[in-house]
């Protein structure tokens, strides 16, 4: 019977990743193995501490302490944003989805709090990255690779924001991840506090989740892995751009973490968002979190990467048995540097990858398309 170790162990011989950290838990077991090295030169073996850039895996976390702030009665998820991101209080949309940027109608209404929670805000990515409202994204806001060092901080990045017409709507579709950058300037308007600091304070330090942030933690730098392109080559060395605090704290992609902190913050969602006698999420916050929001209009119109998948707040939801992995309320996303994680609410089961090349894309790679068939066995 092929174990866990042997999945990882064949991926790295015949060279897709440098290596690999691999969880699955299930049935009250949790198996954990680790192949390969930290990077392409062999420089140092891969470990179960090995931090890794969990580009968006940031995003579940990122919705949880917005929910936290709803619990707090400081927000409301029918809140419109404008109260405190006032560059979006009178946002303009593009007429159709392929005009240019100057062919603009006004909003039929408010952003509110649920459409950044959903991703139905009218911001972020369609299947076609070459629409005009769409490349301003990547040149204005440098979306994209993860690259903490180059987006400008928070208030300059929603200035330009503002000036960026929707492509959608409000609440019209499913667009991905800029609804999740904004989040994070959210809860730190909210909150008068920078989002890692919140984030620290409130997740990561009751959850023991020590490795966790937006820039590497003191002494990481020697579990720190390399950071590839998918043809193996080196977008990111340790002691590049995570090396030190960012402008721009991305609550759609800049954490870095270990398999262990995001099994926590698992846990915690599993928990109904209390774990080890510790409450940090009301139960109603975690389950609108992990419940899927979309209609198929709404999924169809903003054309959803992965099929059978719905959206909660900061992760997709199955709704379909597509795949042998795809377990109706199944909850979590991937990362675009080889990263996976969920977790099945009904179940309490959870799986998580960790690697170092960059693989997310439409259709599933091979080892992520692996790891989820042998989770769900």
């Amino acid at each position: 019977m092929t174990t866990l170790h042997d999945l990882l162990l064949a991926r790295v011989d015949d060279g897709t990743v440098p290596g690999a950290v691999g969880l699955v838990a299930r049935d009250g077991e949790v198996e954990v193995a680790v192949a390969g090295a930290v990077d392409t030169e062999g420089t140092s073996a891969m470990a179960r501490d090995s931090i890794f850039r969990i580009a968006s895996l940031t995003k579940p976390v990122t919705a949880a302490a917005v929910m936290m702030l709803v619990d707090d009665g400081l927000i409301a998820l029918g809140d419109p944003v404008r109260r405190w991101l006032p560059e979006l209080v009178a946002p303009m949309v593009v007429r159709t989805p392929d005009a240019p940027v100057d062919d603009v109608v006004p909003a039929d209404r408010p952003i509110t709090v649920a459409d950044l929670l959903s991703s139905r805000a009218g911001y972020g990515f369609p299947a076609d990255f070459s629409l005009p409202a769409v490349a301003l994204l990547f040149s204005e806001l440098l979306q994209g690779p993860p690259q903490p060092q180059a987006v400008p901080e928070p208030d300059d990045w929603m200035a330009r924001l503002g000036r960026i017409p929707l492509l959608r709507q409000p609440g019209e579709a499913w667009l991905y991840n800029i609804c999740s950058d904004i989040q994070g300037v959210l809860v730190a308007r909210v909150t008068g506090r920078p989002l890692g600091e919140f984030l620290a304070e409130r997740l990561f330090e009751p959850l023991s989740m020590n490795d966790t942030g937006f820039s590497l933690p003191a002494g990481g730098l020697d579990r720190f892995t390399s950071y590839y392109r998918d043809d193996l080559t080196l977008i990111d060395a340790p002691a590049g751009q995570w090396s030190e605090p960012p402008p721009f704290p991305s609550g759609g992609g800049g954490l870095v973490s270990t398999v262990d902190d995001w099994y926590a913050f698992a846990r915690l969602l599993l928990g109904g968002g209390s774990t080890g006698g510790k409450r940090l999420l009301s139960a109603e916050s975690v389950r609108l979190m992990t419940t899927d929001h979309l209609t198929r209009a709404q999924r169809a119109a903003g054309e959803l990467f992965l099929e059978g998948q719905g959206w909660g707040y900061g992760g997709s939801v199955d709704v379909e048995a597509v795949d042998p992995w795809n377990v109706p309320g199944r909850y979590g996303w991937v990362g675009g540097t080889g990263t996976a994680a969920h977790v099945v609410p009904s179940t309490g089961a959870v799986s998580i990858l960790l690697t170092q090349r960059a693989m997310a894309s439409p259709t599933p790679p091979a080892l992520m398309r692996e790891f989820w068939r042998y989770a769900a066995a």
